[in-house]
């Protein structure tokens, strides 16, 4: 989709904000709930709340995931407070770096097929030229990747990724194979020097409807060249879910510790292979409104069936697990944590996006280490990763801080199956999975063709299923793209609103962002800014209603 179509419209569309047009006012007319009502008396009225924790969707007792309030919450680098004794001191021992060696070793064995040895390659490269152990594990990758860098198709692109080292050897590139791009990529790492040695940071650069946009976690520079109607901060933050997907991979104490012994190491000789999932996540991100919204997608399900699929999970524990997580198609059914621990959504966007880009967890028990970045990007953890139903997707992880617990975390999980096929929830799930989630004509508004609701205060978020006119793929990244403009409008960091409305040709979308959710709506082209305004209420009032099926309320602990 070329978001640049847009702009091809603006003689016949308006922006709105509340100081542009008074004769369509922006109240609800206290139809919403006042600011002081309390979690607990909620239920008694369907009225929705403004403000966080009284909001739809809002937990009534804890969130299960790290709050981001901010692009700067999302991007931190510091690593979430009260992690597991230990974790958040660097790893420095020798013995632990063997360990974390090893874990990789499993882990890229795992998604390649083909055995691997850290050391063994950290040596090989010393040796001049690649080797042919380096060409092989990439030979199948060439022939998706090659493209004629100087073909007008390759710069039709709308967005470019390229990832590179301090010292310009080139890792990863979406489109086009890195031995082309060298050059190129030697510029970028040269302008980003010249600009560093004069003691300031190149963040972007803006020409032609094109953005440039750098982000530098050294070792790696990560560089977008986009012509969408992102803003430079939405274009960042893809980037850094691609760093933190390398990380995730090897962890940032065996980045740190490679370049240390070696600036111009070829990263590519321990990524390969893995570009596939790197190439999966920036897909995603293309038409999933999770990234875009810093939030997890709830699968609707009626409460009853969720709580004793939570309930069940709970019982089946170990000392050793962390997290048990339950996702059909990169939805979330339930979670239940250690208590105090959270999640950051990152990391379950990472989680949901390994498991689906890679085929090969979808046979057996797979035991394989995986880093958690944003938890803890020092070490692996150990998961579990097992397919209950291929139909549905249906995929259970079990995460636990012990490598040698595999019989003991398959036998949690065939406690949590017995438990579920015991009281007919097994059944029952699978047939609520495999029927779609909700329509948007559930809602009763005759104008609303789709929306977004957030709840900040949960973290996650619900849309209902995509229907005409935009099941075809194009379509569906052309209203993702609307929704990254509205985004990047209502969160501008030099002028932020709180609501906008947009009208187009083809539909008019409205935006509301409050202190405990945000709301995003998509109407037919003849609905009107009154109809729009007006519709929030009721929309409102039924995910109110709805709440228990659409989120998670009652988060549970071990």
């Amino acid at each position: 989709m070329d978001l640049g179509e847009l702009s091809s419209h603006s003689g016949n569309e308006r922006m709105e904000a509340d100081v542009h047009n008074r004769k369509v006012p922006w109240e609800i007319n206290g139809s919403l709930a006042p600011v002081d009502l309390q979690r607990g008396n909620r239920s008694e009225s369907p009225t929705p709340g403004l403000v966080e924790g009284t909001e739809p969707g809002a937990g009534q007792e804890s969130a299960m995931f790290i709050h981001t309030r901010s692009y700067e919450d999302l991007t931190t680098d510091d690593e979430v407070k009260g992690c597991l004794d230990g974790t958040n001191k660097a790893v420095t021992e020798e013995s632990q770096i063997e360990e974390i060696s090893k874990d990789f070793n499993e882990l890229s064995t795992q998604l390649t097929g083909i055995a691997m040895d850290v050391n063994k390659e950290m040596r090989d490269s010393d040796v001049e030229g690649e080797g042919s152990s380096g060409r092989s594990r990439r030979q199948s990758m060439l022939s998706e990747k090659e493209e004629d860098i100087t073909a007008e198709s390759w710069r039709q692109h709308r967005k470019h990724i390229f990832v590179f080292s301090d010292a310009g050897k080139p890792i990863y590139s979406r489109y086009g194979t890195e031995e082309s791009l060298s050059s190129i990529m030697g510029v970028m790492v040269a302008l980003v020097s010249f600009i560093e040695a004069s003691k300031n940071v190149i963040k972007s650069i803006h020409a032609e409807g094109y953005k440039v946009v750098f982000v530098h976690r050294s070792p790696l520079v990560l560089v977008a060249v986009a012509r969408t109607r992102q803003s430079e901060q939405e274009v960042a933050k893809e980037l850094l879910y691609v760093y933190y997907q390398i990380i995730s991979l090897v962890t940032l104490t065996q980045l740190n510790r490679i370049f240390e012994q070696k600036k111009n190491y070829d990263l590519r000789r321990l990524l390969s292979g893995s570009e596939r999932i790197t190439d999966h996540l920036l897909n995603l991100m293309d038409k999933d409104p999770s990234f875009l919204t810093c939030a997890v997608r709830c699968r609707p399900l009626a409460s009853s069936v969720r709580d004793t699929i939570s309930s069940s999970l709970q019982q089946a524990k170990d000392k050793s697990l962390v997290f048990s997580i339950l996702v059909a198609q990169n939805q979330l059914v339930t979670l239940v944590r250690k208590k105090d621990q959270f999640l950051h959504p990152i990391d379950l966007h990472l989680l949901f996006n390994l498991i689906s880009a890679s085929t090969s967890f979808r046979e057996g028990e797979a035991w394989t280490p995986i880093c958690l970045p944003k938890f803890n990007s020092s070490g692996f953890f150990h998961a579990h990763i097992s397919y209950l139903d291929q139909v549905s997707s249906l995929c259970l992880l079990l995460i636990s801080t012990d490598r040698e617990h595999f019989f003991t975390i398959s036998n949690c999980k065939s406690k949590f199956l017995e438990r579920m096929k015991r009281r007919n929830t097994f059944q029952t799930l699978l047939e609520e999975l495999r029927t779609p989630s909700y329509s948007v004509s559930q809602v009763g508004i005759p104008d609303l063709r789709h929306f977004i609701y957030k709840s900040r205060s949960s973290g996650l978020f619900t849309s209902p299923e995509i229907e005409a006119p935009y099941v075809a793929e194009e379509e569906q990244e052309r209203l993702l793209g609307l929704y990254q403009y509205l985004y990047s409008r209502v969160h501008n960091s030099a002028r932020p609103l709180k609501y906008i409305y947009y009208a187009g040709d083809r539909e008019n979308l409205l935006a509301w962002v409050t202190s405990g959710f945000e709301l995003y709506m998509c109407f037919s082209p003849l609905s009107t800014k009154a109809t729009a305004v007006g519709a929030i209420s009721k929309l409102m009032k039924w995910i109110r209603k709805e709440e228990d099926k659409l989120f998670i309320l009652n988060p549970v602990t071990y």
